[in-house]
């Protein structure tokens, strides 16, 4: 991605480049006082040697027709190099407003199960925020409820997935709350950390398989690996294994997206944290609308910073 991020940024420097040069080279049609300027240096020796005119051979150089340039030159000349540069940029930016595209895996988070609204959850609310502002970003989400890690890993093989992958410029992935789960009841009525941290460290190894795959069918893709809140705190605040179970797993995920270039950690606990506003569905487990919608702009914050100079840059989040 940072690969594609340059090579961007050299062609538009190449058009800006150009555009002055082409600018400086072609003739002014309209023949103005400054084609008197433009005849020093050797075009005027030359042409002071063909006409034997020894009194403009001998004048200094940035005297000729120096007062044309300045009093009735300036103002267009100017003007001209700002129209020649807009339009040398305009074709750079149309550059970057190529087609983009998203690819959402995960879990029933990316699904967008307990949005009541039936939109498709934050990757549903994205991709209506791209509509909205004629973007030119598709969006293909294949969440699915229930999936763990392990499951995940399986479904990069296969083709319809890995296909959309390889074509993606940014990757989504919500996974890991069913790994807890899946712990969870087996000792809610004796919540330890022991089985917890076990079980980390068999999730960060299928996620670091995960990341490794995404990046095996495009190492050019940005990843970005969106954290857990805690859906327990309301009710089962006075747990505090809980909490630090949430907190422990969410530190491993941040600390692998970090050993690569291209994978970027989205946190989401805070969002859910002591919220006066209702954010979980009837489920109490899955966000609903409201919460969707806050990760939704958490996530556009973060394509936002990737993405500076594309059209994304502007976009606010839509209901």
């Amino acid at each position: 991605m940072q690969r594609k991020k340059t090579t961007m940024l050299i062609i538009m420097g190449s058009f800006l480049f150009v555009s002055f040069f082409l600018y400086l080279l072609l003739p002014d049609r309209n023949q103005t006082k400054v084609e008197s300027v433009k005849a020093i240096a050797s075009v005027n020796q030359e042409q002071t040697e063909n006409t034997g005119d020894t009194a403009a051979e001998n004048a200094p150089a940035e005297e000729v027709g120096q007062t044309d340039l300045v009093e009735e030159n300036d103002k267009p000349i100017t003007e001209d190099i700002k129209a020649k540069v807009r339009e040398v940029v305009e074709i750079a930016l149309d550059f970057f407003k190529k087609d983009q595209k998203i690819v959402a895996i995960g879990d029933s988070l990316t699904e967008g199960v307990g949005d009541e609204t039936e939109n498709g959850g934050y990757v549903g609310i994205l991709n209506h925020t791209f509509e909205h502002h004629n973007l030119n970003i598709s969006v293909e989400n294949f969440g699915k409820k229930g999936n763990r890690s392990d499951q995940l890993l399986k479904r990069l093989e296969k083709e319809e997935i890995a296909s959309a992958i390889k074509e993606a410029d940014m990757v989504l992935i919500t996974i890991g709350a069913n790994d807890i789960m899946n712990v969870l009841k087996s000792n809610f009525m004796n919540v330890t950390m022991e089985p917890f941290q076990e079980e980390r460290l068999k999730y960060i190894e299928r996620l670091r398989a995960i990341l490794n795959k995404i990046n095996d069918l495009n190492p050019d893709t940005q990843i970005y690996l969106i954290g857990f809140y805690n859906p327990f705190e309301r009710h089962f605040g006075e747990i505090k294994e809980l909490g630090m179970i949430i907190e422990n797993w969410n530190d491993d995920g941040k600390s692998l997206a970090e050993e690569y270039d291209n994978v970027k950690y989205i946190p989401t606990k805070d969002l859910f944290s002591n919220s006066n506003v209702d954010l979980l569905a009837e489920d109490e487990f899955h966000p609903n609308s409201s919460g969707y919608k806050l990760m939704a702009k958490r996530v556009l914050e973060f394509l936002k910073e990737s993405y500076e100079e594309s059209e994304i840059d502007k976009v606010e989040v839509t209901s």
